[in-house]
C-alpha cells in the first residue's frame, strides 16, 4: 500500500510528530511511506531518520495567495506518486489535501484522526466531512463518540489508541533505577516515593493540582515524596502559583527531555491528572515502564487504565482526592502485580504492533 502522512506543524508538532513517525517507522519496508510535512518540523527531522521513509517539505498555509501554490504542489505530489491513502492529522493538511484531490480520478482514500476534544461540528468540519474524508479515526472511544454526534457519523469511525514503543519504554533494571534516580533527584530518604510525569507542564495537565495536594501533607509525609515534571519548565503566573506552594525540592523539573523513559525509570509510579485529554501517550509510555500510573477521568484518560488494576482515577482537578489518594500511597505499599499489570496492559493494547495494525485495518477497511 502506497500511504501519504501529512501533518501542517511548523515546529515541535506534539503528539501529532509521534504519532505519525510511529506510524511510519512501524509500516516502512511493508509499505510504501511518504510524510509531507514542513521541513523546519520536528516530524521532518524525524521521519527523515526513519530507512525508507521519504521525506516531502511542505507548507499548509492560512492565507489564500500562498495556498493556492502549496495545493498545485500537492496535487501534482498526488498525481505523481498515486497514493492509496493520505492520512491527515490537522484542519489545515485535511483541507488542502481535500482541495488538492478535487476533480482527480482516480483519488486516493483520505482518511483523517481527531487528535484532541474540540468541536468538530463547524462549516468547514462539515465540509471536509462531506468532499474530502472517507473515514475518520478517534484516538479514544471518547473522541470517537464525539464524532458520531458530527458530519463524520456517515463514515466510517474507528477508535484507535495510541502506540508506544514496548521495546524502548521497558521496566529497568534495580541499579539503572538506582542509578537515574539519584542523577535526576539526589540522595533521597530510604522510604521516598517518586511521582513522574512526561506530559508537560502547562496548567491543563494538572500536574500542579497534585503539587497542591502534596503541599498539605505534614512535614514527615511531604519529605518522603519526590514529583518530577518533564517539559518546559513552567513560567509567568503558573510558576508564581506553584513557588507560593512553598514545597521546595519536593517538585523537580527535568527540563525538556530527549528520554523521557529515564524520567519514568527513577519513578515508583506515573501520573497524568490533564484537565482535558484525547489520549495520553505520557500514560501509555508510564504503563509501558511497569509504573501503576495515576490519571484524571478527563476525556480519554480513563481508558488507559483499570482502576485499582494498573492505575488509579480521580476526578479532574480535584485536591482532595489526589491528597487522598498520596496519602494512601504512603500508607500502604502497592503490590508488585500491579507492575506487572501494567506492563502487560502496554504489551497488550498500546503496542506499535497492535497500533499499526489496527489503523492499517482500518486503511483496508476505507479502500474496500
Amino acid at each position: 500500500m502506497k500511504i501519504l502522512y501529512t501533518n501542517f506543524h511548523p515546529r515541535n508538532g506534539g503528539g501529532h510528530a509521534t504519532y505519525v513517525a510511529n506510524l511510519a517507522r512501524c509500516l516502512q519496508g511493508a509499505h510504501e511511506i511518504t510524510v509531507a510535512t514542513p521541513g523546519t518540523s520536528r516530524l521532518f527531522a524525524q521521519a527523515g531518520q526513519i530507512p525508507g521513509v521519504r521525506c516531502v517539505d511542505v507548507v499548509y498555509s492560512m492565507r489564500l495567495r500562498p495556498m493556492i501554490a502549496e495545493v498545485r504542489r500537492l496535487r501534482r505530489l498526488l498525481g505523481e506518486s498515486r497514493f492509496d491513502v493520505v492520512h491527515v492529522n490537522g484542519s489545515a493538511d485535511h483541507r488542502q489535501v481535500m482541495l488538492a484531490c478535487l476533480g482527480m480520478r482516480p483519488r486516493p482514500r483520505i482518511v483523517w484522526t481527531k487528535h484532541n476534544t474540540m468541536q468538530a461540528r463547524s462549516f468547514g468540519h462539515w465540509v471536509r466531512a462531506r468532499f474530502g474524508t472517507d473515514g475518520a479515526i478517534g484516538v479514544s472511544e471518547f473522541v470517537t463518540q464525539m464524532l458520531r454526534q458530527t458530519a463524520y457519523r456517515r463514515l466510517p469511525l474507528r477508535a484507535i489508541h495510541h502506540g508506544v514503543d514496548t521495546e524502548r519504554f521497558h521496566p529497568w533494571a534495580p541499579a539503572e533505577v538506582s542509578e537515574a534516580r539519584r542523577s535526576l533527584l539526589g540522595d533521597l530518604p530510604a522510604d521516598a516515593l517518586v511521582l513522574a510525569s512526561v506530559g508537560g507542564t502547562d496548567r491543563d495537565k494538572g500536574w500542579l493540582v497534585l503539587a497542591q495536594a502534596l503541599a498539605r501533607l505534614p512535614d514527615d509525609m511531604k519529605r518522603r515524596v519526590r514529583m518530577l515534571v518533564a517539559g518546559d519548565p513552567p513560567r509567568g503566573a503558573l510558576r508564581r502559583d506553584f513557588e507560593a506552594l512553598d514545597v521546595g525540592p519536593a517538585v523537580v523539573f527535568p527540563g525538556l527531555v530527549d528520554n523521557p523513559e529515564r524520567v519514568l525509570a527513577a519513578a515508583d509510579f506515573g501520573f497524568v491528572l490533564s484537565f482535558h485529554e484525547a489520549c495520553s501517550f505520557a500514560a501509555c509510555e508510564s504503563l509501558s515502564m511497569g509504573l501503576p500510573t495515576l490519571v484524571s477521568d478527563a476525556g480519554g484518560l480513563p481508558e488507559v487504565v483499570r482502576h485499582g488494576t494498573d492505575g488509579w482515577i480521580v476526578p479532574a482537578g480535584d485536591v482532595d482526592a489526589a491528597e487522598a489518594w498520596l496519602r494512601d500511597r504512603l500508607a500502604h505499599p502497592v503490590p508488585p502485580s500491579m507492575s506487572a499489570a501494567a506492563r502487560a496492559r502496554a504489551q497488550e493494547c498500546f503496542s506499535m504492533p497492535v497500533f499499526a495494525e489496527r489503523t492499517l485495518a482500518f486503511y483496508r477497511q476505507v479502500c474496500a
